[in-house]
């Protein structure tokens, strides 16, 4: 099993949350304090490491295999994500989805910097799950 940080459609109440609730759900967590979120399209959220800045975003953890991430999860990721590592505020890394490097500079005009509402739910106006 591969900790993986999901922070949009793939959390919980989300369209996307299938490709993840066969697993094991480890709670809500935060990314270290070094990471901003960028709305591409308003169709999904993106993140991106800022060793300059940033704050702890909200997401979720889940214990997945690797090869469910390769067929389930993977398959669903826009082509501006990839699958990498990140860090989250208690210390640990864990696999999650970023934005591809050259997205933020190719594509600006798609993207809305949304750091300041701590998270993809936050930014939607959706409620926390119970």
């Amino acid at each position: 099993m591969t900790a993986l940080f999901c922070s949009g459609d793939a959390m919980r109440g989300g369209r996307l949350h299938h490709n993840v609730s066969a697993h094991p759900f480890r709670g809500a967590v935060r990314t270290a304090p070094h990471y901003r979120m960028y709305s591409v399209r308003d169709e999904f959220p993106a993140l991106v490491e800022d060793p300059s800045g940033g704050v702890p975003l909200a997401g979720e953890i889940y214990d997945v295999p690797l090869s469910a991430i390769r067929t389930d999860f993977l398959p669903d990721e826009p082509p501006e994500l990839e699958l990498t590592v990140i860090e989250l505020d208690d210390g640990r890394d864990v696999l999650a989805v970023g934005l591809r490097p050259g997205v933020l500079e190719r594509q600006a005009g798609e993207l809305t910097d949304i750091t300041g509402h701590g998270g993809w739910r936050s930014y939607r106006g959706l409620p926390e799950p119970a």
